[in-house]
């Protein structure tokens, strides 16, 4: 700063009114800092528009200067003098939350609760000097404040008065209450014309709602370009919802054309400035592929995993099944275990399914996990008529996850959802065939486990089929089970596949089939059948339905006999001991 500088401020500071003026004319020349001294010297004087100033330094942050207590200080002094502005701020102050408690002992005053109340009081003080800000935040406290000052009618009065002088929120605010009431059409149309009002002038959060009326037709016909063209202009004027509708409009080519690279740019824009449901949606860009490039697990997990933080509870149980499977990230049961149990506690049926089975099968180690009331929330799911939710409760209560182990109940609540859940009919027949929480009956076994193998239910169908072999329940028919494990190998069960090895090797009411048996016990053997890599074994070794071959009999017996049965290893020592590199 020159020393001509210099003196012209020194001389303007020995007088609070030219001070003022000083004050106004760095101000505009850019000089922030320079004006922030000649205004302190006014205000300090008591002049009721340099305290305004100051508030908006200390409110805004210019010239370095950052304190909202300080913002609050200077505007409460002009406010007092009926400073209409001053008591416009303080008003958008207080409803953003300021506590003036929190600032007059350390804390965070931006943190603390809002203060409706006294944002209520300084808004109705201007509001009744016509100023239209004023009369839009009243406005607001009384539509959407605490419920001890919410009055409808007062909100449309002061939203109306702001509408009158033409402000964009008073038009956007009158426009809402009408159509949240409007049961008719020329209210609904008197609606839309405010809101129509609040976008052309400017107002983002105008064209958001404008966009949302030509989405949901509320008032006129849909009409997906116009809702696209306003969820654009509100997006571009930061309204994050807006960002989140009009980027999947442009990554599906609704009412605008597509465009993947820019749609995308705008859910990422979203998902950062935290909308969860943006955020999901990038996840599941990543997660699927765009057609050309293949799935980045990677990504997806960092964006399941913000909008899970978010409390998305879908991307939380997505987040879970890629720890289930290591996909992108590294496999954790029990992080997998952590996502589960949060999407399951927000409501989400599967996750609740999915943290159940980690516990059932005691994949989560219980000093990192904590076991979740997975009972609880399936009874209370059964009891409500939810079939999936009695399944699960029975389960529970079969197998004693998170209850005492209790099988008669659970036949109970499997007998309830065995109408219409597959699970539960193949559950239901195989403890009614074992005799397990009741009485044994495998006529009435056959019948359930029948149900559920007519869809293919593969555990049904060995259950059945085995029934079938042993003539329980009904007469032995050894053509009814080949077909029922000829349908579950197919489905890729080994043990089908050993059992047909097993019926195709002969003593079965079907033709005896060797070189089938061969096939199906290789086939068991590769998929990790013991008992199948015993019997491939054996055929190898003495030349059944193939040529004898000791080296490969040697392997398969030798993976039986670490598997630990004991007549794989007398084939082992059976065998001619292998060639040694000497002969």
């Amino acid at each position: 700063m020159s020393l001509k500088k210099s003196i012209s401020d020194k001389l303007a500071a020995r007088n609070p009114d030219k001070a003022l003026i000083r004050a106004h004319e760095l101000k505009a020349e850019g000089e922030a800092a320079r004006a922030f001294k000649l205004y302190v010297v006014a205000a300090e004087a008591g002049i009721t528009e340099a305290e305004r100033e100051l508030g908006t330094y200390y409110q805004k942050g210019l010239g370095g200067h950052v304190s909202l207590a300080d913002a609050v200080n200077w505007f409460t002094r002009a406010a007092k003098k009926g400073d209409v502005e001053s008591q416009t701020s303080l008003a958008s102050i207080y409803i953003a939350g300021f506590h003036p408690e929190a600032a007059l002992f350390g804390g965070s005053a931006e943190k603390g609760p809002t203060e409706f109340a006294e944002a209520l009081r300084w808004a109705l003080l201007a509001a009744e000097a016509e100023e239209p800000r004023a009369q839009t935040l009243a406005g607001y406290i009384y539509m959407e404040g605490p419920e001890e000052l919410r009055d409808l009618e007062k909100a449309t009065l002061w939203y109306g008065r702001a509408a009158e002088a033409d402000n964009p929120y008073g038009h956007l605010g009158i426009g809402l209450l009408t159509l949240r009431g409007a049961e008719e059409d020329e209210p609904t149309f008197r609606g839309v014309e405010h809101i129509r009002k609040a976008a052309e002038g400017g107002l983002a959060l105008g064209h958001y709602y404008l966009a949302e009326i030509y989405d949901r037709a509320v008032g006129m016909l849909p009409d997906p370009a116009k809702a696209a063209e306003h969820y654009g202009e509100a997006a571009k004027g930061g309204v994050r919802n807006a960002q989140a509708k009009y980027g999947l409009m442009l990554m599906q080519g609704t009412g605008i054309k597509a465009n993947k690279t820019e749609g995308e740019t705008w859910l990422r824009r979203a998902a950062i400035g935290g909308d969860p449901e943006a955020a999901a949606l990038v996840a599941d860009i990543y997660a699927n592929g765009d057609g050309e490039l293949p799935p980045s697990y990677a990504e997806a997990a960092n964006w399941f995993r913000i909008a899970a933080e978010g409390g998305h509870r879908t991307a939380a149980r997505s987040l879970g099944v890629l720890y289930m499977v290591g996909a992108g990230v590294p496999r954790d049961p029990d992080e997998a275990a952590k996502w589960f149990r949060q999407a399951a506690e927000a409501g989400d049926v599967t996750a609740r399914v999915d943290f159940a089975t980690l516990m059932l099968k005691k994949r989560i180690n219980p000093r990192f996990t904590e076991p979740a009331p997975v009972h609880q929330w399936f009874e209370k799911a059964a009891e409500a008529g939810d079939l999936i939710g009695a399944y699960n409760f029975a389960v529970c209560l079969a197998e004693g996850v998170g209850v005492e182990k209790d099988e008669a109940k659970a036949v109970e609540w499997f007998r309830r959802a065995s109408s219409n859940v597959l699970n539960a009919q193949h559950r239901l027949g195989r403890m009614l065939a074992e005799g397990r929480g009741t009485l044994q009956n495998f006529v009435e076994a056959r019948f359930w486990l029948a149900k559920a193998a007519a869809v293919g239910q593969t555990e049904a169908l060995l259950d059945l089929a085995a029934l079938e072999l042993q003539g329980l329940g009904g007469p032995r028919n050894d053509e009814a089970a080949r077909m029922m494990f000829e349908r579950a190998a197919e489905n890729g069960s080994r043990d089908a596949m050993f059992a047909l090895g097993a019926m195709y090797g002969g003593g079965h009411q079907i033709p005896t089939d060797r070189a089938l048996s061969l096939e199906f016990y290789r086939k068991a053997a590769e998929l990790g059948h013991p008992r199948a890599a015993l019997m491939l074994g054996k055929y190898l070794r003495l030349g059944i339905a193939t040529e004898p071959n000791v080296g490969e009999a040697r392997k398969w017996l030798t993976i039986a006999a670490k598997a630990g049965l004991a007549e794989a290893a007398a084939d082992l020592a059976a065998l001619e001991p292998p060639a040694t590199a000497a002969e």
